[in-house]
């Protein structure tokens, strides 16, 4: 295709930045005169229409393919403007922002759910939407794949602790392991009582991790990844003896980040390596859970 010439492409005056560049392209992609598909001219026909050295008009084609703008992206070839996708919304707390996705991620025929986190209260919690949706007969999946990787009930965890440090018997893990162990099998019935009810294939399956997670990760049928820091918090937790100062967090306030396969190359690999981080880990040092 030929891009026509734009006035301020070459002024007279000045030489545009790579970001005016990238800003040009960018509009020509909003309003339709580059479309999905559509292939690039090469950088040294863009130099010249701009007026810019080669290495300016890179810098600018960087910037669109982190945008997810750009697809195809190699030496020697010029890109595509990329498919369409829909402009990712601001992140949003754990508790607002998973169910949707997971509502998305159930109208799939083959659901596959990873999730690793301390507990699994916010995917619990967020599951109950898109079972309503199946009990109502709004969507249908023809199977259901669930794995989760939880803290072992074994390791001295970094977080919820007591500030004073832990004693022989610790009221903050022991109230984490009942959350974690109630949580989970809560999910694991829900899940599987779709069995008999829709007679839908489910597998829910635990693991247990010889460490804390840092961050909270929900990898949906392998082309999206959510992703939330676990933000640590000193708070007063009451037990049966008193009240606690404990260090610990609030899971369903953390930001959940979302990352798809089809939103550029950056969001893909993201997605690629999170899935290949999670599998890692289920297959080496993790261990079979039981919630009891």
């Amino acid at each position: 295709m030929v891009v026509a010439q734009e006035n301020v492409a070459v002024n007279g005056s000045r030489r545009l930045s790579a970001e005016e560049v990238a800003d040009v392209l960018r509009e020509r992609i909003r309003v339709g005169d580059l479309k999905a598909g559509d292939r690039l001219p090469t950088q040294a026909v863009l130099a010249e229409e701009f007026g810019v050295e080669r290495g300016t008009v890179r810098q600018a084609l960087r910037a669109l393919q982190e945008d997810g703008l750009l697809s195809n992206v190699s030496k020697g070839s010029p890109p595509r403007i990329a498919d369409a996708t829909p402009v990712s919304e601001m992140p949003q707390p754990t508790m607002v922002g998973l169910a949707p996705r997971l509502i998305e991620a159930f109208a799939a025929p083959h659901v596959r759910i990873d999730a690793a986190c301390l507990t699994a209260e916010s995917l619990m919690m967020a599951l109950g939407e898109p079972l309503r949706m199946i009990h109502e007969g709004r969507i249908r999946p023809q199977s259901i794949g669930v794995r989760i990787l939880l803290p072992s009930r074994d390791i001295n965890l970094a977080f919820p602790i007591p500030v004073d440090g832990r004693g022989d018997d610790d009221p903050v893990h022991q109230r984490w392991l009942s959350m974690r162990n109630a949580q989970g099998q809560v999910l694991s019935h829900n899940l599987r009582s779709l069995r008999s009810s829709h007679g839908i294939e489910v597998r829910v399956t635990f693991r247990a991790l010889p460490f804390t997670p840092p961050v909270k990760l929900y990898l949906l049928n392998g082309t999206e990844a959510l992703m939330a820091y676990y933000m640590i918090k000193l708070r007063e937790e009451t037990t049966e003896s008193g009240t606690m100062d404990m260090y610990d967090v609030l899971g369903g306030e953390s930001v959940l980040f979302s990352f798809e396969r089809g939103a550029g190359e950056r969001d893909a690999v993201f997605v690629e390596q999170s899935q290949k981080w999670f599998d890692a880990l289920w297959e080496t040092i993790t261990t079979d859970l039981t919630l009891s």
